[in-house]
């Protein structure tokens, strides 16, 4: 079996180096390929990764403009051979040497899908705001779909390769969390959280994601609630 590891770039040539470096030296029982979707970076990170990264890891993917997290997952996913695969952002908030309990529900054939939850594992102390903004969205989604998920709005998403290649996703930035989401339980599939540790950053340390992302998200789980889904497991 192959894992398929997604990690979406924008502007992270402090980190990118460090967490390809972590991600090769995880142990696993299962071949590992990594795709790398640089989101028209403009900080160095473009280059870095055709100087140095190019030729360690199985696909570069280059956006020529920026697209969001949304679209780099997107096109990872397509460009994925693995019959596992797990998204992984580009910062050092998340701990690969954890995969092995994140893909362990899917080895068992008890999940297709597995959620990495912040809320129930070791983690930083992070920003009050964002974790009020985690409670308020993670609400409404269990309400919305009749679910117990803690963090939903987690980088650490695994899904068996035919769960994520059957599900048609139009969300180009953070929308795309909400909507994956959605739609897995829409469509049925087995979701599994377990616990993982998490290092927060602030915005000087470089996170991305905005209030306005917000109201982005809400939408996006009322539209994945009642959009007519082209593909039917």
């Amino acid at each position: 079996m192959k894992l398929s590891i997604i990690i979406p770039v924008f502007n992270e040539i402090h980190t990118i180096e460090e967490i390809i470096r972590r991600v090769e030296n995880v142990g696993l029982p299962l071949e590992k390929e990594i795709i790398i979707v640089d989101d028209a970076s403009r900080d160095g990170t473009r280059e870095l990764l055709k100087s140095r990264i190019e030729r360690k890891v199985y696909k570069v993917i280059y956006h020529e403009k920026n697209m969001g997290k949304g679209a780099a997952l997107r096109n990872g996913f397509k460009a994925a051979t693995g019959d596992i695969i797990l998204i992984q952002d580009a910062d050092l908030e998340y701990h690969p040497d954890e995969y092995p309990q994140l893909i362990k529900p899917i080895l068992d054939n008890k999940a297709d899908v597995v959620f990495g939850s912040r809320f129930i594992g070791e983690h930083r102390c992070f920003l009050f705001t964002h974790y009020v903004g985690n409670k308020i969205v993670n609400l409404f989604a269990n309400i919305l779909y009749n679910t117990v998920l803690s963090d939903f709005m987690t980088c650490y998403k695994v899904f068996k390769a035919e769960v994520i290649k059957n599900i048609v996703l139009e969300s180009n930035r953070f929308g795309i969390e909400a909507e994956i989401t959605g739609l897995v339980f829409r469509m049925g599939y087995r979701v599994y959280e377990v616990p993982i540790s998490y290092s927060g950053r602030d915005y000087s340390e470089g996170k991305k994601i905005k209030w306005p992302d917000f109201f982005v998200i809400i939408w996006y789980l009322v539209f994945a609630k009642f959009r007519y889904i082209a593909h039917h497991r």
